[in-house]
């Protein structure tokens, strides 16, 4: 007998336990304007489930202030979410705005025109306001509407315009301006600089012949590496042909392969030509 009356009991429980539901108590709307108390303009009792029979009109400089303590099973309880909704009754648009929960269950909400979306500012209708409570768990979730909302505009301010939603699709074509190709100075300035370089030559040579240099040793030279002599020079000339052209017609794409060849001819022929001026600095002939 007693074990009956234990199942009976349990089952009991278990039933009580998963017809538990989110709800709420104490549930109170208010509106006020600036420099007056809660309650000072408008206070009506809000209850679950039932919608208030007054109309609640918000107008500019006001703010409306949603107070209630939430429960579960009947006992105060603090749920992962809560939220207080306006939803316009003719283009279906809404928007939630979470309350303040405390650990005691007690939550609240203040809504102004400033947060309000201008999309709902301007509807023509009253906006329905309703009540959303969920958590985790196997409690049922609640939402019923709480009352209906009128929001009255300054007839002196406009209302602000909705900003253009970012839309991925087609764009128009872009057009890209690039600046146009480097021109080369003036040949007057070209001819100037390069009779400058011209004649800075007999100086050079003038000051090689003070140096000491043996221009008896070419010959020599010559007949010990003449191939490494002969494109060293060459290809030095060659360079100086490649920049010639890079200033008077070539772009930098087709300057740059011609110049890596050129410079690995100058390094291998370089070489070479500096081993054998070394050897016959080491045999004492320089």
């Amino acid at each position: 007998m007693r074990l009956i009356q234990s199942l009976q009991l349990l089952a009991l429980g278990a039933g009580i336990t998963s017809a538990a539901s989110w709800s709420f108590e104490d549930g109170t709307v208010a509106v006020q304007g600036k420099g007056s108390e809660v309650g000072g303009s408008l206070k009506e009792t809000i209850t679950p489930n039932k919608l208030l029979a007054k109309e609640v009109s918000l107008s500019a400089g006001q703010s409306l202030k949603v107070l209630l303590t939430i429960t579960n099973g009947g006992k105060a309880r603090k749920s992962h979410q809560a939220f207080l909704t306006l939803a316009d009754p003719v283009s279906g648009l809404e928007e939630s705005f979470p309350f303040t929960l405390k650990d005691t269950g007690k939550a609240k909400v203040d809504l102004t025109h400033q947060i309000i979306p201008s999309q709902l500012l301007s509807s023509s209708k009253p906006l329905k306001a309703s009540i959303v409570i969920g958590s985790f768990g196997t409690s049922t979730p609640y939402k019923s509407d709480a009352f209906s909302l009128s929001i009255s505009s300054d007839p002196n301010a406009p209302i602000p315009k909705a900003e253009t939603q970012l839309r991925y699709q087609k764009q128009p074509e872009i057009h890209h301006i690039f600046r146009s190709d480097p021109k080369s100075p003036p040949k007057i300035i070209t001819l100037v600089f390069g009779g400058a370089v011209v004649a800075c030559l007999p100086v050079l040579l003038g000051i090689w012949a003070s140096l000491g240099a043996n221009a008896k040793a070419l010959p020599h030279a010559l007949s010990e590496a003449p191939l490494s002599h002969g494109l060293y020079f060459g290809s030095i000339l060659a360079m100086e042909g490649v920049f010639f052209l890079y200033y008077t017609s070539w772009n930098l794409f087709q300057i740059l392969p011609v110049a890596a060849g050129v410079s690995l001819v100058i390094f291998l022929s370089g070489t070479r030509a500096l081993s054998e001026v070394q050897q016959r600095r080491l045999d004492g002939q320089r």
